[in-house]
């Protein structure tokens, strides 16, 4: 019902100018069936059959003044023009059906995406990539299926009252009868209906974990075939395959067992009608004529009523899943579109602040990734964030670009909060460069134009340039043309990380921030690197995650995280580089020792990193 609402907010009048089609499409085809009786009537297997049934006799009244050889003729011809006109309006009924259905499903997939891309960074870390996609694909076809079966279902129902109506005016002790008997199956058929359900349930399900697994296996491949694990892989897929051929196997059977209950009651139903007709009740030949081809066209519908049903209850469960996940995108909503594409980007003058931040992921829990963070990052200066795995540095990242909130404390930006409006004009003058770098399959020309659509050649070329990738570009058969493949397949991991190191610096951002940005290059690549981001160091504020010293030797400001507290923070205090290592702060962690190395690195990676 909650869709049924969608589609006529949707299609509007359109929706009711289909349902008028259907009902004079219905009319007209039982006109046809009554034209049947002065048809017979004039060929002489009927005596005056048109007088007996309403409505016929007016319609046959201007055929009386015909000479009697014309009129079997001209009442042929009424009946093809009459047939004519109805298939026209149903061709016509029919692609405006089409149109709406397809419509209404366009408008769906806006919306799931539209809400998919407003919602909080913290809702993607609770959910599955494939999830998006499941509900995306799968669910949305059958939520297609299923608008274009209720759609069906209106015109059978309009259809079957129409001929319904007119039985009862033929005749309305041998409709009763008919129609009690259909009720009567139509109850005991209220099984298959709730057995549909539940298949439709286990149709979700198992779709789901399909999408998940091919998604993970996929994107696993190279781990697949470098373990040889490939049997394993095989077992599963061929286990789920078979799980959801026993679905689709089960809900083909389920139908046809209801289909053949349907028929096998159209014959006895049948039976008994004729013996009623002519024992009981006495209803005369040309009528019980109308009746049974009534009914001949009527009785198949009852059957397709059935089915849709059926199909219908199979496809709710994706109806639930598209608006849970629609619920649960509007409770996790950043904000309004047009808030967001309003603002300008923000330009940082002094710097961010955090004052007492915490955070944790799960609410409730003892866990705490970031715990009582106080940190200050100057503008227009590199700072560099370091610590173990799990010390916290990608949740301060997320917190510092606004994706996530903290629980407790704030962030401030110039002295302002970061929330609101100003976080989304804050959030367009922050480029971000991941360590798992991510490009489209596409050229690289289309890969930098996502981040700035207006930027020219030379524009492309310049941030080449300064991530250190011109040279290779260059070299390449196609130049900015080349396709760099499904996530940048055909590049390097560090042509791919200078690729987006591009196309971040292609956005004159305002904050640059590099999560182990460089962690796949070489040293002469990385040494390139290291100077662009000198020669930026003035023009915008930089922020580095990283574990290697060489990465972040030039850093004007060191940030150490332990265990989510901030242990250290270094200022050069003269050039570029010269930080006192070593200098000793009392520590907020009784666990942590109170002198803290600036780096804490194994002597073996030191020495590999030139650390000495």
């Amino acid at each position: 019902m909650a869709y049924l609402r969608k589609l006529h907010h949707f299609a509007g009048v359109k929706l009711y100018v289909n349902i008028a089609g259907m009902i004079l499409i219905s009319l007209l085809e039982g006109v046809g069936i009554l034209l049947l009786v002065p048809a017979l009537g004039f060929i002489g297997l009927m005596d005056a059959g048109a007088e007996t049934v309403p409505f016929v006799s007016d319609l046959v009244k201007p055929l009386q003044a015909l000479p009697e050889r014309m009129r079997l003729p001209a009442l042929l011809l009424f009946f093809v023009l009459l047939i004519a006109g109805q298939a026209l309006l149903q061709r016509k009924q029919m692609d405006l059906n089409v149109e709406i259905q397809q419509g209404f499903i366009r408008r769906l997939r806006l919306e799931m995406y539209q809400a998919l891309l407003h919602a909080d960074w913290n809702f993607f870390l609770r959910k599955r990539k494939s999830d998006f996609s499941h509900v995306m694909t799968t669910e949305l076809s059958r939520v297609g299926a299923g608008t274009h079966l209720c759609l069906r279902l209106v015109t059978t129902l309009l259809f079957t009252a129409i001929q319904i109506g007119l039985a009862l005016w033929l005749s309305a002790p041998l409709t009763a009868l008919v129609l009690v008997c259909g009720l009567g199956l139509a109850v005991y058929a209220k099984k298959y209906i709730r057995q549909s359900k539940r298949l439709g349930d286990e149709t979700s399900g198992l779709a789901q974990e399909y999408i998940a697994g091919m998604t993970e296996h996929f994107s696993g491949m190279k781990d697949i075939k470098g373990n040889m694990t490939e049997r394993q892989h095989w077992a599963w897929f061929t286990e789920l395959c078979r799980q959801m051929e026993q679905n689709f196997v089960q809900f083909g059977k389920m139908q046809s067992a209801s289909q053949y209950i349907y028929k096998l009651a159209s014959a006895v139903f049948i039976a008994l009608f004729v013996f009623l007709a002519f024992e009981v009740f006495h209803v005369r030949v040309e009528q019980l004529v109308l009746i049974v081809v009534i009914f001949s066209r009527l009785w198949p519908k009852f059957q397709a009523l059935q089915g849709n049903w059926e199909q219908i209850a199979q496809s709710v469960p994706a109806f639930r899943s598209l608006e849970e996940l629609q619920r649960e995108c509007a409770a996790a909503r950043e904000s309004r579109p047009d808030d967001r594409l309003s603002v300008e980007p923000y330009r940082m003058k002094h710097g961010i602040e955090c004052r007492g931040v915490r955070f944790r992921y799960e609410a409730g829990s003892d866990e705490f990734a970031l715990r009582d963070v106080n940190l200050t990052i100057p503008a227009n200066r590199m700072t560099a964030v370091i610590g173990h795995s799990g010390a916290g540095k990608t949740t301060l990242i997320d917190l510092l670009m606004g994706l996530i909130r903290p629980e407790k404390g704030e962030i401030l930006v110039d002295g302002r909060p970061l929330e609101g409006r100003f976080l989304f004009s804050f959030r367009r003058a922050v480029s971000y460069v991941p360590q798992d770098p991510f490009l489209f399959h596409a050229s690289i020309r289309d890969n930098l134009r996502i981040a700035a659509p207006d930027a020219s050649e030379d524009d492309m070329w310049e941030a080449l340039r300064l991530s250190a990738s011109e040279e290779f570009v260059r070299g390449l058969p196609l130049g900015l043309d080349t396709v760099v493949g499904d996530r940048g397949v055909r590049l390097s991991g560090g042509e791919r990380q200078r690729i987006v190191l591009a196309r971040a610096l292609l956005r004159k951002p305002a904050l640059l921030i590099l999560d182990e940005a460089t962690s796949a290059l070489d040293a002469v690549n990385e040494d390139k690197i290291r100077q662009a981001l000198d020669r930026l160091k003035g023009e915008m504020t930089i922020i580095v995650i990283a574990h290697r010293l060489s990465t972040i030797r030039n850093a004007d400001h060191v940030i150490v995280l332990e265990r989510g507290r901030v242990v250290r923070q270094e200022h050069a205090p003269g050039p570029a580089g010269t930080f006192r290592y070593g200098a000793e702060m009392p520590s907020p962690d009784p666990s942590i020792p109170d002198h803290v190395p600036a780096f804490h690195m194994p002597v073996a990676e030191k020495e590999a990193n030139g650390a000495g």
